[in-house]
């Protein structure tokens, strides 16, 4: 196999948030997504980043998905999937060097970047070499994939038998190279696995698929992937009655993360205002701490769900995600090992966010010292980080998320509602 050069296109892409597609006349529709010169050289890149902030002003600049841009390029002769996929951002296209047509096709409907697959390279439409393909299906083939053997650039991998190991070898062996790593992806699920690998995952994924969901599955989880670095804003309530009302269902919810303190799911009786309900991460006298567990309340309640949803803890199960939050807003997905629904005490806790607030915010919770609301975070530092409910007054304060209180299948919509 040829070793790779680096790879250039004269191009000068200047970002706006809408795809661009050519009128029936040539002219450009929408807003100037690229203006072409001969005198700046880029290398080929379509990516959507995974983190809406800076590195350099967020406080997650350590997580796997601010550190480097996820590429997505998309192999289709499918006009569907690629009206779809250049609406949601990706315009590279790889194409066998027979569809040639169709490439040119393409360009006159929408601004696209055009690759050929030739004898194992990948080339731009001015015949300069982008990338080397790789074809794996042995150990001693996927050894001879290592950054000294190639030159700065792109190397797309196509996995023929095992997939999360070669992938994680692939990272370990490739990470901190220059050269940019895509793997060949059948699906979303599949593309989820190599951005994924290793935590940091590969550079990017080569969506190879005729169906338009599968662009739309892949999209959506990279949004998901994208809300986590955003803060979630957070409002201090004041409690207002805390009274004992009997016997109910209540939902521990297992998730497959560790939680810190500070952190756990938001869930209220109502979705215009859910408490953070605390994990049962601190250590106690009587009992081991169960940092993965969040005793989270009765089977009625609402819980934050990723793609700012809700979901009824009743609902749900393993496999399922949610959104760990922790008292500055920060927030992640986790996923859902297993649910335990069991008939316990339980306590009604209500709150306000001023005393001439007419709107109650409430959660029912169980009667437990290890089940504790998270504290407003002050400033540098906090008094305390949690209050359990077993000594929750009225007068103190906890935090809340206030939201949209009309939901449609866990959708916030906009209607007129009462809830007591």
């Amino acid at each position: 196999m040829a070793s790779l050069s680096s790879a250039s296109v004269s191009l000068v892409r200047t970002p706006t948030h809408l795809p661009c597609f050519r009128s029936n006349h040539g002219k450009v529709q929408s807003l100037n997504r690229y203006s072409k010169t001969k005198t700046t050289h880029l290398s080929i890149n379509s990516s959507l980043r995974m983190c809406s902030i800076a590195a350099s002003d967020s406080p997650l600049s350590t997580s796997m998905y601010e550190l480097s841009s996820k590429k997505v390029w998309i192999w289709t002769e499918n006009s569907q999937v690629m009206t779809a996929a250049v609406e949601r951002g990706w315009d590279i296209f790889i194409f066998s060097s027979q569809n040639q047509g169709l490439a040119n096709e393409w360009s006159k409907i929408a601004l696209i970047d055009p690759l050929f697959i030739k004898e194992g390279e990948i080339f731009d439409n001015a015949g300069e070499r982008v990338a080397t393909i790789f074809q794996v299906s042995t150990p001693s083939e996927l050894k001879k994939l290592h950054p000294e053997a190639h030159h700065v650039g792109n190397v797309v991998i196509d996995l023929l038998d095992w997939q999360v190991i070669p992938a994680e070898n692939i990272v370990a062996e490739f990470q901190g190279s220059k050269t940019t790593v895509f793997a060949v992806s059948k699906s979303p699920a599949e593309a989820q696995l190599f951005l994924e690998a290793l935590e940091h995952g590969l550079g990017g994924v080569v969506l190879k698929v005729e169906d338009v969901k599968a662009v739309l599955d892949l999209k959506e989880y990279f949004n998901r992937r994208n809300e986590v670095h955003n803060r979630l804003s957070l409002t201090k309530a004041t409690i207002t009655q805390v009274h004992a009302v009997g016997m109910g269902d209540r939902v521990c919810v297992d998730l497959c993360s560790l939680m810190r303190p500070g952190e756990g799911l938001l869930v209220g009786s109502f979705a215009r205002g859910l408490f953070l309900v605390h994990s049962e991460c601190l250590e106690s006298s009587y009992i081991a701490s169960r940092p993965f567990r969040v005793n989270a309340g009765p089977v009625h309640a609402y819980v934050a769900t990723p793609g700012g949803k809700t979901s009824y803890l009743s609902e749900l199960k393993a496999g399922k995600e949610v959104m760990v939050v922790d008292q500055t807003g920060k927030m992640r997905t986790a996923i859902v090992g297993r649910v335990k629904i069991e008939t316990r005490p339980l306590i009604l806790v209500e709150a306000k966010i001023d005393a001439n607030d007419q709107t109650v915010y409430s959660i029912l919770l169980q009667t437990a010292e290890t089940v504790a609301l998270v504290c407003p975070h002050e400033g540098n530092r906090t008094q305390k980080t949690v209050i359990p409910v077993t000594s929750l007054k009225a007068g103190d304060e906890v935090l809340l998320r206030l939201q949209g209180g009309a939901r449609h299948t866990g959708i916030e919509i906009k209607e007129f509602i009462v809830e007591n």
